[in-house]
């Protein structure tokens, strides 16, 4: 609490200088209101009699320099938001390019190399590495600019009749072999298999996919991860639970945000851009539902959003 109220707190933490600083300038324009209201009231008082029309006069003005402050500081504030979230996108893409592009290089300088002497299968494990690779750079350019199409409002939903629990049971199959490797018990719930909605197939997936996925690797070997499809008042829920790593109560503001990721997601060294969670959150608010979730840190997460009933 009291490091939003310290300007220089502030300027830390978008990093920028103390005089493009929003709570730094909020500070000096308030001084500068009440400057302005003590010279007002004593100009008016010599010019004007009625005490008043000098009460009116010394509201207006001071009225007028609040919403002024309002304005300019909450511009600043924008604009230190958005080079703050500039500077992160320039590191989590660097971080999460420099990986996949040392391993595609070090995969190909073995393959070029004249004394290769590897059997084919070896050879085959590059070629594998180089895919990998591969598929992860095309996936970060694909949440990019699912991004920049979702703010750019071109981003058509292509809606239909979709059962939420034929989805939820594929991703299972689909999760089980990832999951079993991992010790981790994966089940499902499901009430009733004819709850339907209205959405973009394709696109409800990956929201599902992406929550599943997520909290298979956040959660420990020997853990358990479970999924649930119910109705609740005119409403369908899609839930996931797991008993992880959790997200730290401190963190807990920021899950939704564009590239944030947790301390947790870094001690489980898991790669990851912090957009898949942003990506799900507006998809599923462009499709008339909401999105949530309630975690506790070394305890686990669960992570739902639900739709209206078609």
């Amino acid at each position: 609490m009291l490091d939003s109220l310290n300007p220089v707190s502030s300027c830390k933490k978008y990093g920028v200088s103390l005089w493009q600083c929003p709570q730094f300038l909020f500070l000096v324009m308030g001084i500068v209101i009440i400057i302005a209201i003590i010279v007002t009231y004593f100009l008016t008082t010599l010019r004007v009699g009625d005490p008043s029309i000098v009460s009116l006069l010394v509201l207006g003005v001071g009225a007028f320099l609040l919403i002024m402050n309002f304005i300019i500081t909450n511009s600043f504030e924008r604009m230190a938001e958005a080079s703050k979230l500039k500077s992160e996108f320039i590191h989590i893409v660097s971080h999460q390019l420099r990986a996949p592009l040392t391993n595609i290089k070090f995969s190909l300088d073995f393959l070029n190399s004249a004394k290769m002497t590897q059997t084919k299968e070896q050879q085959q494990e590059y070629y594998d590495i180089l895919k990998e690779n591969s598929d992860r750079m095309n996936d970060l350019i694909d949440n990019l600019l699912t991004v920049a199409k979702i703010e750019s409002g071109s981003f058509p939903l292509s809606k239909s009749e979709v059962f939420i629990e034929n989805i939820a049971q594929k991703l299972i199959q689909k999760f089980k072999p990832f999951a079993t490797a991992s010790n981790i018990k994966l089940m499902i719930f499901s009430a009733d298999h004819s709850l339907k909605v209205l959405a973009d197939p394709l696109w409800i997936e990956q929201v599902m996919e992406n929550l599943l996925d997520n909290a298979i690797k956040y959660t420990k070997g020997g853990g358990e991860v479970s999924v649930k499809v119910y109705q609740k008042k005119k409403k369908v829920f899609y839930e996931v639970h797991d008993n992880g790593v959790g997200v730290p109560k401190k963190d807990q503001k920021f899950v939704f945000q564009k590239f944030f990721r947790s301390n947790n997601s870094f001690k489980k060294q898991t790669g990851g851009t912090g957009l898949g969670l942003h990506i799900a959150k507006r998809i599923v608010e462009k499709t008339g539902g909401e999105v949530g979730f309630f975690s506790k840190e070394n305890r686990g997460s669960t992570f739902w959003f639900s739709l209206p009933i078609k």
